[in-house]
């Protein structure tokens, strides 16, 4: 099938085009919000290709991937024509009242995590979940470094929603992700793969998020074998097992779990072995491209 789906999160993104579908991804002169183009810091396959908006009028779209409510609109514009679309959900809802843009748009829902679907009012909207698949990108941690890691982009802005001010508790900790360059042990915002790299060379990795669908970065560490030490919150409960780590909303049992693993290499090596192989079972690639496969050919259909 030929899909037309803008960049938007890159992690999400880089596993979706690993598909064997034909992606057209739409490029502004500006890469602005509304096109991207292909990723620059993470490795996409060939069949993921720029297109212009001028040039999609002579492309033959199967099906139309949106992201955000404008998406549908660009769509239309750009490809002049109506093309049958699903919805993906990235995000939380902003509270438990919040009714979804698409609620009644006629569009198909697809939520990420389970999470999403059950706090969105979805109105009359048909609603699937399709949760996360990672590009397994193999068994990396050394743990050589006792320090903890964690992955916020925009930390100062997001600081209670993405628990930027519980770091302290986890010291000391190495962070990465944009806009952390000129902060107290900031890592900058490294392309992704240098990125994994360096996040698996320290002991333990902390997931401070008080409201997040899930990040990714969390399932990334956990499938290079990294132990997590995470907040009980969202899809978190869902994704992380015991013999992972540890996943708690009482501050002091976090800080005391992620000293353990720091100062015990032995304890740390084991629950990221054990972390990872929970990765694997429950969000490895192959299941996440066969049920996209499925979904878009029933919608094409």
């Amino acid at each position: 099938m030929r899909i037309l789906v803008w960049h938007v999160h890159g992690s999400w993104m880089t596993a979706f085009v690993h598909g064997p579908h034909d992606y057209l991804v739409p490029v502004t002169p500006d890469r602005g919000p509304d096109g991207r183009g292909r990723a620059l810091t993470y490795a996409w396959p060939d069949n993921a290709r720029e297109v212009t908006p001028d040039r999609l009028r002579d492309e033959d779209v199967d099906v139309v991937v949106l992201q955000r409510p404008q998406d549908a609109d660009l769509a239309r514009r750009w490809l002049g024509r109506d093309v049958p679309a699903v919805y993906v959900e990235h995000n939380t809802p902003p509270d438990v009242r919040t009714r979804h843009p698409m609620a009644e748009s006629g569009v198909p829902i697809v939520h990420v995590t389970h999470f999403n679907r059950l706090f969105w009012d979805n109105g009359r909207a048909a609603t699937t979940v399709i949760e996360h698949g990672i590009p397994d990108p193999g068994h990396r941690y050394t743990g050589e470094l006792p320090r903890a890691a964690a992955v916020i982009n925009e930390p100062v802005r997001r600081t209670r929603v993405a628990g930027t001010d519980l770091l302290s508790l986890f010291a000391p900790v190495d962070l990465f992700g944009i806009g952390t360059d000129d902060l107290e042990n900031g890592q900058g915002d490294l392309p992704h793969d240098r990125m994994l790299t360096e996040l698996a060379r320290r002991r333990v990795y902390v997931h401070p998020y008080r409201w997040t669908s899930l990040g990714l970065s969390l399932l990334e560490a956990m499938t290079m074998g990294m132990p997590v030490v995470t907040v009980a919150s969202t899809e978190a409960v869902e994704a992380v097992p015991p013999d992972a780590g540890a996943l708690s909303t009482d501050p002091a049992r976090l800080a005391r779990a992620a000293r353990a693993l720091l100062d015990d290499p032995e304890l740390a090596r084991q629950t990221g072995k054990a972390a990872r192989a929970a990765a694997l079972e429950r969000y490895g690639l192959a299941r996440f491209l066969a049920d996209w496969d499925r979904l878009l050919k029933e919608v094409a259909r």
